[in-house]
Parts: structure tokens; sequence; C-alpha cells
């Protein structure tokens, strides 16, 4: 039976937790667990027979961590057909009767994609190419990606798996306490990415006990249309006489993970701290919970890389700017290659309130792959706004929906044959949220009822690559009422005819109805008003026009789709009558809690507008006093933003970019003088064993920000080596981290190497596996639950 028909009617129980069982087995400190598969086979079988014996219906192999960056291609090979064998001996040897599956299991690569990290996206669709290739032609059955705390490097991930087999992929994301991804992205918006990407089975696992977890839990099942997994740890680690052991026992976590099954979990196992006790114990417990329908949820949404936004409940807004037509300032721009213009064009509409940035740069003269994929990364990287992708270039479209951070607004289908089979395979490819004119190969007709038509054309012919209508938003195209008197009528009907028989989403080019009209935005603004009225889902539009914006407030308080008029009022009190005083308040308000340019080019993230805002400040100011008076108090504004969980790490990493791009403006200047002095110096390392270092890069980038100097050992770091480092340098403060619950281990005994050699040395450690009792046990002078609040703890000691 296929796993895919099995989970339809049956709940599947996973396996549990890998690394803790091989360390009670003597897996070394700083030992690479993915070598056992071949040196110490038998033991292998054995935890995966227990497993199965114990009811699980899938094994995952251990591969989590068997990648090229880690091992050469022969080893790599040879890695993953031993650890296939072993899952396949473990299967024949177990002699229970339910059905049993092998996962090829993929883990993070431990480094942060670009634009935050120096990983470019394809390399990391690469690394996981050569595993899943490996791990199809030696026999699994399917593909488990876990533990990923990354949406992007998740879509790569799941991009390779999908490119390099046909089997089935589950997908499953390590949440924080915030409930959010570590780099921002919030359940939602991972259900709206993984669902249109075309994964089989998504949700959790890692990070937290099931009692913990089950908020996120809740989250994947209100807008999960696909089966959802949950495999949590058990409970928080600590220490306990030199060993890892966590704080939720078999009977507590079995009870805790049946709630969640008769929530509609439909696929439950465990992960750190887990053993084959506790699925047994889970299996008995659940045995007979009758598992809950799989519902299509029918939500329509996209989503970037922090957040979801979703039609159907208040018109959503998309921000028309970003477009050459008609703007020749945009068009000297794009010749320009003036990337930082499009920046702050989506900038400033976001600081309007768009839901939605629609980003076109089609000019005849320029290269619109290549700077359409500029813009989209350069965008999402600063911008938490979902983007909608605008081009009639199949080849630019395709290009930036591989770079896209979520699930896309894509721009445009239409009912020709030729578009449908241009467009179709890439919304089903990347998933997406299509834009479907409501034209075709006679062109766009004149009633409401032939553009209908067209539209049941574009459902019919989309279900073919079996795209729901959940992901069609018909445009029945706004014509200019100057050339014909029931343009505008028949527009609005063709709106009211999509919503209540299609039922379908709409989405209008709103100002296109005033085409050679004078005070166009009189007529926008009614015409939206009335669209709204029609049932209208989506507007593409101006948001610098305050008659715009006044009819959607307006609409929505009116609609009752405004509680309380908060958003209303919130408008009203910002807008002031005389066109003049409306500039004065916008301009108070939009410099609010900025001190200078400089200071919002460094929280928006513009490195290229911060190193030219320094220079000419230079001109004017002491270098120094621009450090003290604008860049850090710069920086504290996104740091206390990132603590306050309003700022995610992204934005965090990005404002430390432009940051450091004013630094360098600043050194330069100060070359050949006395006052170029940092703080203290600190040594940081990833451990022993341990190659992930998003984290420990991410502290050196804020601590360096910060004026401190940086001594980075980089990852798989000897103890020895940490502490011959911090002696020679007499370093005041040494960081240390770790994401594998088996090289904490490494972490207890670099500390109780540098109390014995470095007495003076105050030691911070932070990590996925870690918490506060965990650091306190293994000897840790301080606990950082994140990179903002390293830099709190060092600036503490300064």
């Amino acid at each position: 039976m296929k796993i895919t028909d099995y989970i339809k009617d049956n709940i599947l129980y996973l396996d549990g937790g890998l690394g803790t069982l091989l360390q009670a087995q003597g897996l070394k400190s700083g030992e690479l667990p993915e070598r056992w598969n071949i040196t110490h086979s038998d033991v292998l079988v054995k935890i995966h027979r227990d497993y199965f014996d114990a009811g699980s219906n899938v094994v995952n192999t251990n591969t989590f961590g068997a990648n090229s960056l880690k091992f050469d291609d022969n080893e790599l090979e040879t890695i993953i057909k031993s650890a296939m064998d072993n899952a396949k001996k473990a299967r024949e040897m177990s002699d229970t009767a339910h059905e049993k599956w092998i996962a090829l299991d993929l883990g993070p690569t431990g480094k942060m994609l670009a634009p935050y990290g120096d990983f470019d996206f394809e390399d990391a669709v690469n690394v996981f190419k050569k595993t899943v290739e490996l791990g199809v032609k030696y026999g699994a059955d399917l593909i488990f990606i876990e533990t990923m705390n990354d949406s992007y490097e998740t879509k790569a991930a799941l991009l390779a798996a999908k490119e390099c087999s046909d089997l089935p992929v589950f997908v499953s994301n390590a949440y924080g306490e915030d409930g959010k991804l570590m780099t921002g992205a919030s359940p939602s918006a991972m259900v709206a990415m993984l669902e249109g990407m075309g994964a089989d089975a998504i949700g959790v696992n890692c990070s937290l006990g099931p009692k913990a977890l089950s908020g996120v839990v809740c989250e994947y099942l209100k807008y999960s249309s696909l089966p959802v997994i949950l495999k949590p740890n058990a409970g928080l680690p600590k220490s306990v006489d030199g060993k890892t052991v966590f704080d939720v026992a078999p009977d507590e976590f079995a009870c805790e993970v049946r709630k969640l099954i008769e929530k509609g979990v439909r696929l439950a196992g465990g992960c750190c701290g887990t053993t084959p006790e506790y699925i047994k114990k889970l299996v008995d417990t659940a045995k007979d919970v009758t598992p809950l329908p799989i519902k299509d949820k029918n939500i329509t949404f996209v989503s970037s890389y922090t957040h979801s936004v979703e039609f159907g409940s208040r018109p959503v807004l998309i921000g028309e700017r970003i477009n050459p037509t008609g703007k020749k300032r945009f068009k000297e721009a794009l010749r320009a290659n003036d990337v930082d213009y499009i920046l702050k064009e989506g900038i400033a509409q976001q600081e309007k309130g768009v839901d939605i940035l629609d980003v076109n740069v089609g000019l005849p003269e320029i290269d619109e792959e290549k700077m359409l994929k500029t813009a989209v990364c350069e965008l999402q990287a600063i911008i938490d706004l979902p983007l909608q992708i605008d081009s009639s270039d199949a080849v630019a479209m395709e290009t930036a929906l591989r770079r896209y951070n979520g699930k896309a607004m894509i721009n445009s289908v239409n009912g020709k044959k030729e578009s449908m089979e241009a467009v179709f395979p890439l919304v089903k490819k990347y998933g997406g949220l299509v834009v479907a004119l409501t034209l075709d190969e006679s062109g766009i007709p004149d009633n409401a009822d032939d553009r209908v038509n067209i539209a049941e054309k574009i459902l019919n012919e989309a279900k073919k690559y079996g795209i729901d209508k959940k992901d069609i938003i018909f445009d029945p195209l706004a014509l200019t009422v100057s050339a014909d008197n029931n343009a505008g009528k028949e527009t609005l009907r063709a709106v009211k005819l999509i919503t209540e028989k299609l039922d379908c989403h709409t989405s209008l080019g709103v100002s296109n109805v005033s085409f050679g009209l004078p005070r166009r935005d009189i007529i926008n603004s009614s015409f939206f008003t009335l669209a709204m009225g029609n049932g209208l889902s989506a507007a593409i539009m101006n948001p610098y026009s305050t008659e715009m914006m006044q009819a959607y407030y307006s609409f929505c308080a009116l609609a009752g789709l405004d509680d309380s008029c908060t958003d209303y009022i919130d408008f009203a009190q910002n807008l002031v009558v005389t066109s003049s005083a409306t500039v004065e308040k916008t301009l108070e308000v939009g410099k609010e809690q900025y001190k200078s340019e400089l200071q919002k080019a460094i929280v928006k993230g513009l490195k290229e507008q911060a190193a030219v805002l320094t220079k000419a400040l230079l001109d004017t100011n002491e270098a120094l006093s621009i450090v003290s008076e604008e860049i850090i108090p710069a920086l504290d504004i996104v740091g206390s933003g990132f603590e306050k969980k309003t700022v995610y790490l992204p934005q965090l990493l990005m404002s430390a970019e432009a940051a450091k791009s004013a630094f360098e403006v600043i050194k330069e200047s100060m070359s050949g003088t006395d006052n170029t002095s940092t703080k203290a110096t600190i040594v940081i390392a990833t451990v022993k064993g341990d190659i992930h270092d998003i984290g420990k890069n991410i502290v050196k980038l804020l601590l360096e920000n910060y004026g401190y100097n940086v001594v980075d050992l980089g990852r798989d770091v000897p103890p020895e080596n940490v502490v011959e480092s911090t002696v020679s340098l007499h370093a005041p403060i040494v960081g240390l981290s770790a994401l594998m619950t088996t090289t904490v281990p490494a972490m207890e005994e670099t500390i109780k190497l540098l109390r014995k050699h470095a007495p003076w040395c105050k030691v911070v450690v932070g990590g996925a596996v870690l918490t506060q009792e965990y650091a306190d046990a293994i000897g840790a002078d301080h606990y950082s639950k994140d990179a903002m609040e390293t830099v709190r703890y060092a600036e503490a000691l300064n």
C-alpha cells in the first residue's frame, strides 16, 4: 500500500529520537553519528527494529546530517547506502504485522542562506539533491525533511526532493517558544508555501514538548488541507551526572500527543529525548482514536517569509508603484540598475499600509529576468510583505518564483492556450496564487457574461494541472469609462458574478477605469468603493492616493470589517484637510521613531543608502559621534524590536549589514588616526562535532557592529583550540554554540577546560538544544536564547 493512501484512513506512527540513544551506546563527544551507519551498523539496526517493534510505521534513516558539506562524494554514498541497508534489515527482522516504511531523513545544512548568510539558494538545492538522489538510488520509500527552522532552506530541500524523485515528501519544521521559525515564519506562512509546492504531509518537530507545541499544531490544523505531522521532544533537556535527560516521561508524552491526535494530527512520533518506550506508549494510548477526516480548508492565501495574507475576510491592498508604466523616474532607475530606488519604493508603500507589493520591472532595453530576480531577492530581504510577481516573460517569472521565499501571487495568466501552457506548470511546481485575466484569443469581451465564460474555461484547464480554484484569483479587467459608458458597469457585474456564481476571488487594477479623464483619483476611489461592495477581494492600487485610502478605510468600517472602527480612526486622525498640512503631518509621523535618515536606512536595512548618508554626515559631524548618536541607536531600535518579537531575524541581520556599511565608511575616514579602537575581544566557536554555525555567525555580526573585536574559530572546534585562543588573547568572554543534543557534552568539556586554564573568562552559551537549566548544569556563566541577548550580556560586562 502507498503511504499516501494509508494516511487517508489511518494514524501513521513515526519513530522517535536517535541522538541520545546513540550517546547511550557510546557515541563520543564530537563524533559524527552518520558514520555509525558503517562502523556500528548493529546498533542502528537494533534501534530501528526497536522502533518498528514499538509500533512505528515509519523509521527515519540515520542521515539527518548526511550531506556533501560534511562528507566527500564517496563517503556520502557509503553512508546513505549503509543507512538504508540498516533500516531495511531492521524492517525484515521486525515481526510485528503493521505497515512499515523507510524514510530518507534530511536535516538542515547548518548554513544561513543568502542574503542573510553566504550560502546561495541554488547551492543549498544542489546539496540536498545529492542526498536525495542517493536515497532514491538505495530504496527509500519516502523523503522526510525535518527540523528546518528557516523557510527558505525548507523550500530548497523540498524543491530538491521534488525535482529528483517522485517519492512522497513529508516536511516538518522546528518552532520556537514564540510560535515562529528562527527566521520569523508563522505556521500559516509555512502551510501556504508547502501546500503550494506539493508536500504530502506537513507539520512540527523538535524544539519543545507536546504541550508547548500545541498552539503551533492547532494553527496547522486550522490552515492545512494536508495531513499534519507532530514529532515533539520529550520536553526540555537538562544535564544530570554528565548525561542529557528530558523532563517529560512516556506516560505524559503519550497523553499530550493523543489529545492532539484527537484534534486532527494524522502523523505522530517523537524527537529529541524520546525512545521506543515513548512510541510504544503512544501507540497503546492512542489506539482507540478514530482519525478525523482530512478536509480541504479552501483557504486562498499567499505568504512572505514571516506571515500569510488571506483573501476573503477584507479587501487586500496590492501596491502598484513598483512598475515602470507611466513612471519616468522608475524607468531611469531600472536602466541604471538602481535597486535602492526600488527598495525605497517598497518600504514607502509598506508604510502606507498595503498588504502585498506588485513587482514589475519589464522594460524592453533591460535584462528582465536578471532584474526581476534581483528585485525579488532584494525586496524580500528587507520587507516582510508577500510579493506579486508581475511579468509576461515566463522565463523571468520562473527565475523569480524559484527564488521567492514564500507563496507568491503570480501576475498573470489568461484564457489563451499558449498563456495557460506557459504559466500553469509554474504555478503547479512553485506554488502561487495566480491572477487570471478574463481575456482569450478573441480579446476582452464587452459584457460580463462572456468574461465569466472565459473564467470557467480557465478553471477547467487549471484542473488538468492539478490547480484548485482557491489558487486562482480572477481579474475581470477594468476598462476605461471615457471610451465606453458601460465599461465600469460591466466590470462590476463581472466581479459580482465571479464571486457569487463561481465562488472565486477577484482582483482589479482599479486605476485603468479612469484613463483619459481629469482628477482620476475621484473616479478611481468611487469605482473602488463600488467594486468592494460587489465582492472585490483585492485591488492593485496607488497607496499614496488619499482618496483611494479614504475609500478603503471607510468601506471597511461601514461593511463591519473594522472592529470598533480602529483602523479608520487611526487613518482619519493622521489625515489633515489641506494638502500642505497633510504633507506636514505625514512627515511628522514618518520620522517619529527616527532621529535621521541614516537611522531609518539602517533600521530598514538599506546598505547602499546607509553608506551614502554616512559619507554625507561626515562633512558636518565627528566620526565617533555618528557611531554613538546615529548607528548604535539605530541598532538598538532594531534590537529592541527583535526582543519584543516585532522584528524578525532577517530584518535584524539586514539592519546589521546596513550598519556594517556605515561603519566601513567611518573606518575609512579614520584610517591613520588613533581613534579606531574597539571594545573587548570575544572568542566564539561552534563546539566539537557540530557543523551548524548559523547562530554563531549572527552573534559575530551583531557583536562587531557594537564595536567588539570578535575572533571566530569556526565550527567543529576542539575544546583545546578554544582554550588556546582564549589564553593567548586573554579574552574576557567566550561564546559557545551547539545545535545538536549529541554535541552538548563537547560544550561542557570546553567549559571545564576554560575554567582550568582561563578562570577570568566569562562563558556565554546558546543553541537550539540549550535551556537556562541546561546551561547552569554544564557550568556556563550565561545562557542567551538569541543573538541580541549575547550583545546585551557583553554590554553589561563591558
